[in-house]
């Protein structure tokens, strides 16, 4: 397992953990820091088209179970066409930075920053970014409180 992830994904760190049932589309567009853990049910969508981008998550990040990470959105502009034929706005990367944790079943969606050691409560839809040493929760996402000694 650990040879074929290091084969395919961009970055995949020492000790990191893609576990059993977690799914990833576009893997050479994704970096897994050092002790990096991937739950089952998780799914990481980087960007496939050459242009499009990836998703860096730093070391010492927790995903919980079945959290969704995407990096694009389908367009819905134009209520003459079907959705399915309106393609996808541009791709924003996504970063979750060092030590931070990201509760189960939580969504990040295109263009999000969840800063160093920062918290994201289980079930939450994070649509902009989380501070360092926060921690949020709700959908959308709000701040509940700073993370502090």
């Amino acid at each position: 397992m650990t040879r074929l992830c290091t084969e395919k994904f961009l970055k995949f760190g020492i000790g990191a953990e893609f576990r059993a049932g977690a799914y990833a589309v576009c893997c050479s567009k994704i970096s897994l820091g050092n002790r990096v853990i991937i739950r089952p049910n998780c799914m990481l969508f980087a960007d496939p088209r050459k242009e499009g981008a990836g998703i860096t998550i730093e070391d010492d990040v927790m995903l919980g179970s079945a959290v969704h990470i995407y990096v694009h959105n389908h367009k819905f502009d134009d209520p003459s066409v079907p959705i399915i034929d309106q393609g996808h706005y541009e791709s924003k990367p996504v970063l979750l930075e060092k030590g931070s944790w990201v509760g189960a079943c939580s969504i990040i969606l295109p263009g999000v920053t969840i800063g160093r050691n920062a918290v994201v409560g289980a079930g939450s839809v994070v649509t902009k970014d989380v501070n360092a040493f926060t921690m949020v929760a709700g959908n959308p996402a709000k701040v509940l409180r700073r993370i502090e000694k």
